[in-house]
């Protein structure tokens, strides 16, 4: 009977070489992740060359592909949804590119950096812009921060537009390798990050004044509203909200699933993120309301 080996584990000095094809493959099970999000899109090769970059330095790492979609740019999109994600990611390397300072200098560099998280000791891969500070938050704190710029780890030749590529991904798959701390950057006061202040609804008077933080393919519009200032403003369950933005107006009923209102209607529920957001059944918010990211919505009981 013969075995079967997998040639990266019998390149390891630290496992035997007498595995078999189920013993490798508990092994397997073990291997580093690395979750991604940017904002590079699919339309080019930049997402595919960052994946070939991880390949290369960390052959046995998984990567998962949380979004390449956040529009260019958008910091503040990018570290909600980083933050949203993460806990659901397993422990591991987040790497996160919306990096409209990359290859800045003087007064407008930032960082490229490096931090580590949580009793977990995940860590986040990324520009110091403020986009991986709300998910190390969340992931409980930061408890240590480098600069990875001159990084060792980093490619030979650094494009000054393409740190993803060049930078980024070549530290994260370093990290999920197991590479030791001297070799990944230079600590930092993790107190001289740059944070994003995280815009949130807010009550004037017996309003409640939201912004659209996301929309989503099905035109569905997350706001920076919670369920409990929904009950505070006193729209309980089936019961109806004013909606204004702008010169829109319109009523929504609070219910629990898009079911809960006819085709056509418009809806307000809590999303899968916890979020309150604006949908229509069977149709598009965002195309009924004329309504985009950063858009200011008042919302009333009525």
């Amino acid at each position: 009977m013969c075995n079967w080996y997998h040639p990266e584990a019998l390149r390891r000095r630290d496992l035997p070489r007498n595995l078999t094809w189920r013993t490798v493959h508990q092994v397997s099970d073990r291997d580093p992740v690395i979750s991604f999000l940017s904002d590079y899109g699919l339309q080019d090769e930049f997402v595919g060359v960052c994946h070939g970059v991880i390949a290369k330095r960390c052959p046995r790492a998984r990567v998962i592909d949380v979004t390449h979609e956040i529009p260019p740019q958008d910091v503040l999109v990018g570290a909600r949804a980083l933050r949203d994600s993460v806990p659901f990611m397993p422990a591991g390397v987040h790497l996160a590119v919306v990096d409209p300072g990359v290859g800045a200098t003087g007064v407008m560099r930032r960082r490229a950096i490096a931090l580590r998280a949580g009793e977990e000791k995940r860590w986040l891969v990324g520009p110091d812009n403020g986009l991986l500070v709300p998910a190390a938050i969340a992931l409980g704190g930061v408890s240590i921060a480098m600069d990875i710029g001159a990084s060792p780890e980093c490619l030979t030749s650094i494009s000054p537009t393409f740190h993803g590529r060049d930078v980024f991904a070549p530290v994260a798959a370093a990290i999920a390798d197991g590479a030791p701390l001297d070799s990944i950057g230079v600590p930092f006061d993790p107190g001289e990050l740059k944070d994003v202040l995280l815009p949130e609804a807010e009550f004037v008077e017996a309003e409640l004044q939201a912004h659209v933080v996301a929309v989503d393919r099905f035109g569905n519009l997350a706001l920076d509203a919670t369920g409990e200032q929904l009950e505070h403003l006193g729209v309980e369950p089936g019961a109806e909200a004013t909606i204004e933005a702008d010169c829109v107006y319109g009523t929504a009923t609070r219910g629990r699933t898009f079911a809960d209102v006819p085709p056509g209607s418009l809806l307000l529920y809590e999303d899968a993120r916890g979020m309150v957001a604006l949908a229509v059944n069977e149709g598009s918010a965002e195309q009924s309301l004329g309504l985009s990211l950063g858009d200011r919505v008042t919302l009333q009981d009525r």
